[in-house]
């Protein structure tokens, strides 16, 4: 039975990353937004709702509880792990998804991406990251310095949301697939086939945005259960797990756009994401989960998820930077980050180290 969900929550969440991927772009295009604007903050917040409702739901609800504890390091490892995913296998997914589409690219395997768009996320991923995860060396006594890093990632968050809106539009009307939810506005449709309007992009925004939540929850909820009844260790479900479940959104929106040929799109709602990940979830599991948001001999395993994101992403963007250029074999790299920290985490449940 849980199979057949696991199934079901697939279907509704690659229907429904197709659903929003089209009407984020048609979003972008009405409100005259850049295309950096439209993959790196629309796409990327709303696909990373999924993600970040699990830790938060997890700290939320564990208040007051005996067990709160261990609810906060669940909390703690999906915050964690979202970028960890992100910056591995997301990246790796998507560079086979450049592979297998290369036939039907104009490009072939070479991404035509915005590296002035990639890049600036990246160094805000950086900055906001290492702050995020600096936070968690601060001693107890310096508590004031814990609110002093959830000001600063907060604020680097806004003057990031605030850059995007200020590039120039980017996108065309020529460029879009016509709205899927367009022919629902029949009296426009007919005055208008090809521009849509606004109310009808939301409500196709809205209803693939809440497809997405479902899908995601009821996936997580479908591998709990198969992982629980394989008698897996719930710190592997937290790093690994679940941040792989709630990942499928950006993971098919990016397949979608690469398909496409709209790499900066493509790209930018993980890297997007990335950013997002590092400064809203953060800033929650500083404040609320302050206990096992710090570095010790239980949390290591943890927090070095963190380490192996940093080192994965240096490895395909610096290289980036250096030639102003990406192809979907660069993004392979990933893939060999998430695999050693999958033998890492293995191996400690295993007790070998």
């Amino acid at each position: 039975m849980d199979l057949l969900w696991l199934a079901a929550a697939l279907v509704i969440i690659l229907v429904a990353a197709e659903l929003f991927t089209n009407g984020i772009e048609w979003f972008g295009r009405r409100l005259n937004l850049a295309e950096g604007a439209v993959g790196s903050v629309l796409a990327a917040v709303g696909t990373a709702l999924p993600e970040t409702m699990i830790p938060l739901v997890a700290i939320l609800l564990s208040i007051g509880q005996a067990d709160s504890v261990a609810a906060h390091e669940i909390g703690v490892g999906a915050i964690l792990g979202a970028p960890f995913m992100l910056g591995t296998l997301a990246m790796f997914v998507t560079g086979l998804g450049v592979i297998a589409y290369r036939r039907r690219r104009v490009t072939g395997t070479r991404m035509p991406i915005d590296t002035g768009v990639l890049g600036m996320d990246i160094r805000y991923f950086f900055v906001a990251y290492a702050i995020a995860v600096a936070a968690a060396l601060v001693p107890p006594d310096l508590r004031v310095l814990r609110y002093v890093a959830v000001v600063a990632v907060l604020l680097i968050y806004a003057n990031y949301v605030r850059r995007h809106f200020e590039a120039d539009p980017s996108v065309d009307v020529e460029d879009l697939a016509p709205l899927r939810f367009h022919r629902v506005d029949r009296r426009h449709h007919r005055l208008d086939p090809r521009v849509p309007r606004l109310r009808v992009i939301n409500l196709q925004v809205l209803v693939a945005l809440a497809m997405i939540i479902v899908g995601a929850v009821v996936f997580v909820d479908a591998v709990q259960h198969i992982s629980f009844g394989f008698g897996l260790d719930p710190a592997l479900l937290a790093l690994v797990i679940a941040p792989v479940a709630t990942e499928l959104p950006e993971k098919f929106n990016s397949l979608i756009w690469v398909r496409q040929g709209k790499d900066t799109l493509a790209m930018g709602n993980i890297t997007g994401a990335m950013v997002f990940q590092s400064c809203i979830p953060t800033a929650i599991g500083i404040i609320l989960a302050s206990d096992a948001w710090t570095l010790s001999a239980d949390t290591v395993l943890t927090f070095a998820s963190a380490g192996i994101a940093f080192a994965s992403t240096a490895a395909i963007f610096l290289p980036m930077v250096r030639r102003g250029s990406l192809a979907g074999r660069h993004l392979l790299i990933g893939g060999a980050f998430y695999a050693a920290y999958l033998a890492l985490v293995i191996s400690k449940l295993a007790g070998i180290w």
